[in-house]
């Protein structure tokens, strides 16, 4: 037991004293909010050059009303109130004359003015807008751009076209157009959370109300945390052993200690490197909240699960990477056999979607419940608003416990004559070979 405890500590200290670690400490939450981090810190940095768009309207009915409309908006939206600042991109329409004797060629004209940059864009509104059912192929409307998809002046164009052809429409129908604005009056639907009543008082609590945020980042949060811990206790054993192995490390150590032995240090240590990742992520997310005034959004709930589930899974992947690095040579045989081996912590990257999306559907619930995959997806689960019903963590729990038993049990068998070999590649067969035989 003393020199597992030694070779625990050996671990651990190689990891934790190094630079690495810490950059990786303050790098990783980093990583994974790259996207969102960039979005914010890019907020102010705009495209703010005029954009001019060409107005082809054949209904003769909407080209006044998107130049009424953009100088609205240039004026309101483009310069910033209260320091003057260009912030946005004015947009100038350009209204053409529709040429009815050569449609096609018109806008082949247009389109080579978007390419040599004297347009960003242009619109061809169809004849029958206003009343499309019946002639659905001359009511369309046409946005021409470089990137048309996912200009956001598509959006803006859309939501000003069919809002002056409602108008249009309800004058038609008699409807002054005084009242439309009424009628078009939009009464958002408030998420709210649900009501309480204090146990000893009485008092009834008011629901509160809620955003998306406030309900997904916790569980992606949690999710993407045991990712971390995953990558940086589990992970680097495959290659660890690899490079003992290779440099006759290994080969001293077991005439100090069993495989078994070696094997439960390298693992356990890797497992009190994710232990103090996680306690240091924990520890400052719950202050960090605390003193935002967050805590109320904090699941205090899940954390006993998401330590326990984090133990295991460490625990059971870092068996199993310990076992592939004992079944490789050298550094090349490792690099084939990664990507393979990641599949396990991978494929429930791939899930996150659709369980966010449908947390108590069929497929979540199962998926959640295959032992590999549980630690990530329980926890994701069980972080969200609805929660999971009761018998599924335990449910969970035991799969997992029963898998990183025959995870150990079976990795210390390939550990044990894996270490000894030396010249062949690793081959799916003979590994479980070595596991059934030892």
């Amino acid at each position: 037991m003393k020199r597992v405890l030694q070779i625990i500590k050996r671990e651990y200290l190689a990891s934790v004293r190094t630079k690495g670690f810490i950059i990786g400490l303050v790098l990783a939450p980093l990583v994974m909010s790259g996207s969102a981090l960039a979005m914010w810190l890019l907020s102010g940095h705009v495209d703010t050059e005029d954009k001019t768009i060409a107005v082809v309207d054949r209904s003769g009915i909407l080209a006044d009303t998107l130049v009424r409309k953009a100088e609205e908006r240039n004026a309101e939206a483009v310069y910033d109130s209260l320091t003057g600042e260009k912030k946005r991109p004015a947009y100038l329409i350009e209204i053409v004359r529709p040429d009815g004797a050569d449609p096609e060629g018109q806008t082949l004209r247009l389109s080579d003015r978007v390419r040599r940059g004297d347009l960003h864009a242009f619109v061809v509104i169809g004849e029958a807008v206003l009343h499309p059912p019946g002639d659905e192929e001359n009511a369309r409307i046409s946005y021409h751009a470089k990137a048309a998809a996912i200009d956001e002046i598509r959006g803006w164009m859309n939501g000003t076209i069919n809002w002056r052809l409602r108008h249009w429409r309800l004058s038609e129908a008699g409807i002054d157009g005084s009242d439309a604005e009424e009628v078009f009056w939009w009464v958002p639907v408030d998420p709210m959370g649900l009501m309480s009543q204090d146990t000893e008082t009485g008092a009834v609590k008011t629901a509160e109300r809620t955003t998306e945020a406030q309900a997904l980042i916790p569980a992606a949060v949690l999710f993407f945390l045991m990712f971390i811990m995953v990558m940086m206790g589990a992970v680097p054993q495959l290659y660890a052993v690899v490079e003992e192995k290779s440099q006759r490390i290994a080969e001293v150590l077991l005439g100090l200690v069993t495989p078994l032995q070696f094997m439960a240090g390298k693992v356990l240590g890797g497992l009190a490197v994710s232990l103090t990742g996680s306690g240091v992520y924990l520890i400052g997310g719950i202050l960090f909240f605390t003193t935002l005034g967050l805590d109320d959004h904090i699941p205090f709930h899940v954390l006993p699960w998401f330590v326990i589930y984090m133990v295991l899974n460490v625990v059971m992947l870092g068996a199993a990477y310990s076992a592939l690095g004992s079944a490789c040579s050298d550094p090349k045989d490792a690099q084939s056999i990664g990507f393979p081996a990641m599949l396990p912590v991978l494929i429930p990257m791939f899930l996150v979607a659709p369980v966010l999306r449908q947390p108590e559907s069929a497929v979540a619930t199962w998926a959640s419940l295959f032992p590999p995959f549980t630690p990530t997806l329980m926890v994701l689960r069980m972080a969200l608003p609805q929660g999971v019903p009761a018998w599924q963590p335990w449910a969970g729990l035991a799969g997992i416990c029963l898998t990183a038993v025959l995870a150990v049990w079976a990795a210390g068998r390939v550990f044990r004559v894996g270490l000894l070999v030396q010249g062949k590649a690793p081959k799916l067969g003979t590994m479980i070979r070595w596991a059934i035989s030892g």
